[in-house]
């Protein structure tokens, strides 16, 4: 074992899919990627996503209330690392690269076209944690995936649909995909 810098501890553990948080307000709309967000309670269900203070996404989360979380494929690599890589400040990043946008079905958040999952969040307020962590909770209201890779509750990884596998940021643009499914058992205690 060697020795990792402690700037880069956080990529020994966060493997979980890059996610677009897309946010609305005010008749503005932004996407930006983000490799920080997991799930954090089952009933109801809420997740986490990190959103740097410096974020247009931010700003429009705040004032909306709400945020959504669009799952891309691998199929969307380039675009996802250019929506991560540039803001949405000044125009409107849909119209800049030419994007469709699904409106979501509760919400009516903007939701990137040809993602492989979608889930819309409304803002569960905690100053603390969004002041000193960047931490956003959320509730989520409404969720939907394409059955091609996700049915029954699960993911369905297969050589057929694997332009659709999961992103994982690694850091620096380099990504990793969700590719082989391993089944466990459980193991019998010994002696």
């Amino acid at each position: 074992m060697r020795p990792v810098a402690l700037a880069h501890a956080s990529r020994l553990i966060n493997h979980g899919p890059t996610v677009l948080v897309g946010a609305a307000h005010g008749g503005r709309r932004n996407l930006m990627a983000a490799a920080w967000s997991m799930p954090v309670e089952f009933e109801p269900p809420r997740v986490v996503v990190v959103l740097d203070k410096s974020t247009f996404t931010r700003e429009l989360v705040l004032a909306s209330g709400h945020f959504g979380l669009s799952v891309p494929g691998r199929h969307q690599a380039d675009l996802v690392y250019t929506l991560g890589s540039e803001s949405g400040r000044d125009d409107d990043k849909f119209a800049r690269h030419g994007l469709e946008a699904e409106a979501g079905p509760v919400l009516g958040l903007p939701q990137l076209a040809g993602c492989v999952a979608h889930l819309e969040c409304r803002l569960i307020e905690e100053p603390h944690a969004q002041a000193a962590y960047d931490c956003f909770f959320g509730e989520v209201v409404s969720a939907v995936a394409d059955e091609r890779i996700f049915k029954d509750g699960h993911w369905s990884l297969r050589a057929d649909n694997a332009a659709l596998h999961t992103l994982h940021h690694f850091g620096a643009g380099l990504f990793g995909v969700a590719a082989e499914p391993v089944q466990a058992r459980k193991l019998a205690p010994i002696g």
